[in-house]
């Protein structure tokens, strides 16, 4: 029917309940209560997961930024405190008795050393060499490098090689505190102990050189260590091969003056060592030629006990000692935990570039698609068919809904369609039925049920329709006098089973409605453009459709299957046959959750009800007819755009504070500005469509920031539930009455 506008009133206030005995909670407060009981493990889990993938990216963070990226800025300080036997001493120091003393390497005798390895490329290479010579090398390893190829580590001790400690992060000790030079060297003896069972008492400092160079600043670390019982090894011969000279002068440079002995420096990581690869087999041949003989850093000092000159013996080098206990077994899970990050980073960075794609993809399409479709519903000579005239029934299903049902009644009571209202209440216990009555509003009847849930409520209301076209909406919703007459026009043509309307958000005075006001403009209603062009609507919101009795009945009504009634009924629709459009004029205004567990409640519910209907129409993907072609066009959409690419969308926001704490902070902030340059031309072109208002999109970054994560965490929610295989019922949220009748479509 119709009926001439009226003022609207204020809601009713809300009535608390007498005092007294408590009443007892209602079949469906009972089942939210056990169903919110059995979802904490599934939260709990889901936030572990998180957890899990934050700690692997902040110990592959720490693996690889600062090794060689440390820089020191000390020059020429003073060596006072430094004694001047070790200053002139040998390039071996250690602390006997906590006395410090030095050893010089004996005449015709070779100490090789390398730093800053292991390298998968050239280590190998390295000891290989030294195999093929017979000779045995020192090589002072970065912890965080032995961490990520251990396998490399243990080849070089089982070769009969010494190792020693070059710190965790190849990091200068000098400028460091007591507690971070202890870390730096735990960590190391961990994954030496995890990757090849031992640790060592040798320590070589990043960016050292000769005892000359020892000053104020790195002697203190020198004596502490020293305490500790560890030998710092330094050089007297420094073959440069970092610089890249050339082969010759390599071999020159690494060559002692008069047959004195020496500690000789090369590299086996840290750069392009080719040349060193090159040079060392030389080197070998003109020492030995020389007559020189080649040992460790252990040999050089134990004058008792002369180093064979063979690489391949039996037992632990003299700096090695047999890790055991909980050092073994924490080397050994820190061993496993960077196995775990090197798998899962590149396999995420794979990811992340296939989700970007994804990501830029969609919102062309969204854009050009988007354009189209409004460009082709508001051209002159469109149009359905002939104008829909005949009464229409709006269903609203009401469960304990007294804060917003009379404004939903009397918005409808304006309508300029003639329409009959059916409120089924569904075993409200707030008098929701009787304030609906009390009204007296024309054309609205009341129908009452035991407590059974919105699909019930739904189908009840279509057996108790008078006419074709019945209207469905929530109870907490707000309908401009023309959204009825604008919502039912699509169905002049006959192959349209049903319409979808434009839901906008009505409390988006408060920042989380504002938040969720952008996401129903940008992202609801600008896919619906989208998917209406495509021919593959995956959901009619609950807040505002239309539909065909005949076709809701043909596909057996509203399910309770799942908990996406409406994307559930969507998909029966298009595989049926009928045609599924969107109708953007036809304006909705609901409430959306005020609080941030109402939103979470709701948005669980939305994505894991999505994810049980795409479940249940499955089978569409093999079917023929309609039913195949939405499998094949809008299915794979649906997953694509709702599920999995929301589900690794994260993957931006990690990698980009990933590479802000651990690559280029710049670099990394330019980058996320730009995905929300793009994020801001999508959603003020939406706006634009929507005839919205711009200044919404202040608040844009804001929620890119902290709104989004939170619908990330729901969405991993809701996979987590999906794959234990955990149902939920419907739940309802708390209503405050707060949208009422809209003054303009701007708000």
């Amino acid at each position: 029917m119709t009926t001439p506008n009226t003022p609207s009133t204020p809601p009713t206030p809300r009535v608390p309940p007498a005092r007294g005995r408590r009443r007892a909670p209602s079949r469906m407060e009972r089942a939210a209560g056990r169903a919110a009981a059995l979802q904490r493990p599934r939260v709990l889990l889901a936030l572990l997961l998180l957890l899990a993938l934050t700690c692997v990216m902040l110990l592959d963070g720490y693996l690889r930024a600062e090794v060689g990226g440390d820089q020191r800025v000390r020059t020429g300080a003073s060596a006072s405190e430094v004694p001047d036997d070790v200053l002139d001493g040998g390039p071996i120091l250690s602390f006997p008795g906590g006395q410090a003393t030095t050893v010089s390497v004996p005449d015709k005798t070779i100490v090789l050393t390398f730093d800053d390895g292991p390298d998968p490329t050239w280590t190998p290479q390295v000891l290989e060499i030294l195999e093929k010579y017979d000779v045995p090398g020192t090589f002072f390893l970065v912890g965080s490098m032995v961490s990520r190829h251990p396998g490399i580590v243990r080849d070089m001790v089982e070769q009969g090689n010494e190792v020693g400690v070059h710190t965790f992060t190849h990091i200068d000790l000098s400028y460091q505190g007591q507690a971070r030079v202890t870390r730096e060297i735990e960590q190391t003896q961990l994954a030496l102990a995890g990757a090849a069972g031992i640790t060592t008492t040798l320590f070589r400092a990043p960016y050292s050189s000769q005892t000359d160079a020892i000053d104020n600043y790195s002697w203190p670390v020198y004596e502490s260590l020293g305490e500790d019982g560890y030998t710092s090894v330094f050089i007297d011969t420094d073959s440069d091969d970092w610089k890249r000279p050339g082969v010759s002068k390599i071999v020159e440079w690494a060559t002692p003056e008069d047959g004195e002995g020496a500690s000789v420096l090369f590299h086996d990581a840290g750069g392009e060592r080719s040349q060193t690869i090159e040079a060392l087999p030389k080197y070998i041949e003109k020492m030995k030629a020389k007559g020189y003989t080649f040992t460790t850093v252990s040999g050089a000092t134990a004058e008792q006990r002369p180093q064979q000159p063979g690489g391949s013996g039996g037992g632990l080098q003299a700096a090695h000692h047999q890790a055991t206990g909980a050092t073994l077994y924490e080397g050994k899970a820190l061993i496993a935990a960077v196995a775990v990050a090197e798998w899962t980073v590149p396999a995420l960075s794979a990811g992340l570039v296939i989700v970007g794609v994804a990501v830029m993809g969609r919102f062309a399409m969204m854009l050009v698609l988007a354009r189209r479709h409004h460009r082709q519903r508001n051209r002159r000579r469109f149009g359905w068919g002939p104008p829909v005239t005949g009464p229409v029934s709006v269903i609203v299903p009401a469960y304990n809904e007294k804060e917003c049902i009379e404004a939903t009644l009397r918005s409808l009571a304006r309508s300029t369609h003639p329409i009959e209202v059916i409120v089924v209440d569904d075993g409200s216990t707030d008098g929701t039925a009787e304030l609906a009555e009390s009204l007296g509003l024309p054309g609205v009847r009341v129908v009452r049920q035991a407590n059974a849930g919105k699909p019930a409520a739904l189908d009840n209301g279509v057996r108790h329709a008078r006419y074709d076209i019945v209207v469905m909406m929530d109870g907490d919703t707000v309908f401009e006098p023309d959204t009825v007459r604008h919502l039912v026009q699509p169905f002049a043509d006959p192959a349209v089973g049903a319409v979808a309307g434009n839901a906008k958000v009505g409390n988006r005075r408060t920042l989380i409605g504002a938040w969720q006001h952008i996401e129903y403009v940008m992202g609801f209603n600008l896919d619906r453009r989208m998917y209406d062009l495509l021919r593959c609507m995956p959901t009619i919101p609950g807040a505002i459709g239309a539909f065909r009795r005949e076709a809701v009945l043909q596909v057996g009504g509203m399910s309770d299957d799942t908990l996406a009634e409406d994307t559930d009924i969507t998909i029966a629709l298009h595989r049926a046959g009928w045609r599924v459009v969107y109708e953007e004029h036809a304006r909705a205004w609901t409430e959306a959750p005020g609080s941030l567990g109402q939103l979470w409640s709701q948005r669980y519910r939305w994505s894991y009800g999505t994810m049980q209907a795409l479940w249940k129409h499955r089978r569409s993907l093999t079917d023929k007819g309609p039913s195949g072609r939405f499998g094949r066009v809008g299915m794979p959409l649906v997953v694509l755009f709702q599920v999995v690419t929301p589900v690794f969308a994260p993957l931006i926001d990690v990698f980009t504070v990933y590479s802000m704490v651990f690559v280029d902070f710049r670099a990394a902030l330019l980058a996320w500005l730009a995905v929300l340059a793009v994020q801001l031309v999508c959603a003020a072109y939406a706006f634009r469509l929507d005839g919205e208002k711009y200044r919404y999109l202040l608040m844009m970054p804001l929620q890119q920031l902290a709104y989004r994560q939170m619908m990330y965490l729901v969405l991993i929610h809701s996979c987590v539930t999906a794959l234990t295989g955990g149902r939920l019922r419907w739940q309802k949220l708390k209503r405050t009455g707060e949208v009422g009748t809209p003054a303009g479509t701007g708000g």
